[in-house]
């Protein structure tokens, strides 16, 4: 089982992701994406399901046009986890790369 982070790690770990911010209530990490369009917006959730596949760990996300909303917690752990960290760096690394 993943272990949930402690309050600690998680701002250790938090310091680290720029753009994102946590939601206490969930105990999460929420990042938002904005694009030129809808197609470039979508073509970056495709991008983000696969590693999230080879992470076996998937975010809960929406798209609004050429915005993507992605929240990041682990509901095995009953919180955010490094798991959640490992998804969001490569998220950033993804969003970069565009």
């Amino acid at each position: 089982m993943i272990a949930r982070l402690d309050a600690a790690e998680r701002e250790t770990a938090l310091s680290r992701l720029a753009g994102w911010t946590y939601d206490p209530d969930r105990d999460a990490i929420h990042g938002r994406f904005t694009f030129r369009n809808f197609r470039s917006a979508f073509g970056f959730m495709t991008e983000v399901a696969l590693e999230a596949e080879k992470l076996d760990h998937h975010p809960e996300w929406s798209n609004v046009y050429s915005r993507v909303d992605i929240l990041l917690t682990t509901h095995d752990a009953g919180g955010l986890s490094a798991r959640d960290i490992a998804l969001a760096e490569a998220i950033d690394a993804i969003f970069a790369s565009r």
